[in-house]
């Protein structure tokens, strides 16, 4: 392989380098592993000198057909303090058919060689990173392929990075040249906020700022059930910014029934609205009001032609009133799902309901969405997916509307680093930017993407990597489903995490992004 080598050599220097921003303490130095401190992993990819005098740079060219080529290193000597590391790697192609109509999928396997146990211990398979290859042939791109992986300081850790072109993502046929891995330690995000521990399944928290009170809405029954008689949602409130709460209140303890707040948001008051489904015999959703996070009072009991699963959060649309979004389906493979909008033009008294999509396969349904007006008619929602294939196919939904919901347009993210997770969308009214919350469940990680909406709108692939804001159990299905608000410049987030038959529901405390720290692209 041969290349000029000057874009590429900057890159290595940038690569390198640590960045900082105005007063903020520096980062950590990463580590780099460069081509002649790798070795062959798996596969059969070769070790090329690229090079353009008077610059010689040594890369691993990964092959574009043949499936299952990696190589792999160790990393020495993390520092004490280090909680958990980033991995990035640096590629190149030298083929004249390089252009941004491509792409081409990494991901990277890491684990650590702890004493007293076998190395496969802390194994874990990072997900699927796509990317547009550059603009032509000869330039580079650093690729974030992991951002937070919990490390145990001292240890060794084995990285492994593959390419992966049987994936449906990999559209470029050609070789690429890894010519650096990045390893970057990484603190600790700060520790949530506790709500609710008593013993139980405290669980599905729906979380709304009124004011400068938060209030968390939550469930408890004895397992990951929802229509157990025993499960009933409560309300705690806090003034403090999460760090104390007031005590339980009975939001709905339906006899027969098992009561879990759905969805939340604001009237054209500023009262709090509540989606309360219940699960018995049938499945009913109840819209509740609030002005203080202590008394509801029933508002709605809709009577919807298709029975929802989940009705969503609540937002306003101008001459519209206020909306949301619901799905509905059975979680299966059989094309029986759909999703579909419903709005309110009297403060939420009635409801009118509408299907976008129906008789949807399992993995083309977009569940548990979360939405944000943007302004000129354009609504923005992120959404679940329910696949649980290991290739970029597993990503959640983007929807779009250009006409305050009268039509939509769903498309496939970039947003690959997700197991059942549910989004929650914040829009900065100071900055115009958008944060996606979402628990990576399995992994035990609360992510956030940061964005400005205008460039990802037309553009789903764009989203930038994701950082990890706290962390809780990595128990699959006993911690999850991320709901956000915010109060001035900080964002609040709940979550749920434990092992059952015991959870806890917590709430994240988080800086609301700056523009002059960026939209945590990669750097």
């Amino acid at each position: 392989m041969r290349l000029t080598s000057l874009p590429l050599f900057l890159t290595l220097l940038a690569a390198t380098a640590t960045h900082t921003v105005a007063a903020d303490p520096a980062p950590p130095a990463p580590a780099s592993l460069s081509p002649n401190q790798l070795t062959l992993a798996t596969g059969n990819p070769s070790l090329a000198l690229m090079s353009s005098s008077p610059v010689q740079v040594p890369v691993w060219s990964l092959s574009g057909g043949t499936v299952g080529q990696s190589v792999a290193g160790l990393v020495t000597g993390l520092p004490s303090d280090c909680a958990a590391v980033k991995v990035e790697v640096v590629v190149t192609q030298t083929d004249a058919s390089t252009s941004p109509a491509f792409e081409d999928v990494y991901r990277v396997h890491l684990s650590q060689m702890i004493g007293d146990g076998p190395f496969t211990a802390r194994y874990k398979l990072g997900t699927p990173v796509r990317t547009a290859l550059p603009a032509g042939p000869f330039h580079s791109r650093t690729i974030v392929l992991e951002s937070y992986y919990e490390v145990v300081p001292g240890a060794p850790l084995w990285v492994r990075v593959q390419r992966e072109p049987g994936d449906p993502a990999d559209t470029f046929a050609h070789p690429a040249g890894l010519a650096l891995v990045k390893v970057t330690p990484v603190q600790a995000p700060k520790k949530a906020h506790v709500v609710e521990d008593v013993k139980g399944y405290n669980s599905w928290p729906m979380l709304q700022a009124i004011g400068n009170k938060l209030v968390c809405v939550y469930t408890r029954g004895s397992g990951h059930t929802i229509g157990e008689d025993a499960r009933a949602t409560y309300a705690r409130t806090s003034t403090d910014g999460g760090k104390t709460w007031t005590q339980e209140t009975t939001v709905a303890n339906s006899p027969g029934y098992g009561d879990v707040p759905v969805g939340k948001g604001l009237d054209a008051n500023g009262a709090m609205l509540l989606w309360v489904r219940r699960v018995g015999k049938e499945r009913i959703h109840d819209l509740y009001r609030s002005t203080d996070g202590v008394t509801f009072t029933l508002l709605a009991t809709p009577q919807l032609a298709v029975s929802p699963m989940q009705i969503t959060d609540v937002f306003a649309v101008p001459q519209v009133g206020l909306m949301a979004l619901w799905f509905a389906g059975n979680y299966t493979d059989e094309p029986t799902n759909s999703w579909g909008i419903v709005t309110s033009s009297d403060n939420g008294t009635t409801w009118t309901q509408t299907t976008v999509e129906a008789e949807l396969p399992k993995a083309e349904w977009p569940t548990e969405p979360s939405a944000v007006y943007l302004g000129d008619g354009k609504i923005l929602v992120i959404a679940r997916t329910e696949s649980g294939v290991l290739t970029t196919e597993r990503a959640q939904f983007q929807i779009v509307s250009t006409d305050n919901g009268a039509t939509w347009k769903r498309t496939r993210t970039n947003i690959g680093d997700v197991t059942g997770s549910t989004p929650s969308l914040i829009l900065d009214a100071k900055t115009g930017l958008l944060s996606n919350y979402y628990y990576h469940r399995g992994h035990g990680i609360l992510r956030r993407r940061v964005v400005d909406p205008n460039t990802v709108f037309n553009a789903p692939l764009q989203w930038p990597t994701s950082e990890a804001v706290a962390t809780g159990s990595a128990v699959t299905w006993d911690a999850g489903n991320a709901n956000a608000t915010v109060i001035g410049g900080t964002h609040y987030v709940s979550f749920y995490s434990g092992k059952a038959p015991d959870t806890s529901v917590l709430v994240a405390e988080v800086k609301a992004p700056r523009r002059d720290q960026g939209t945590n692209t990669e750097e």
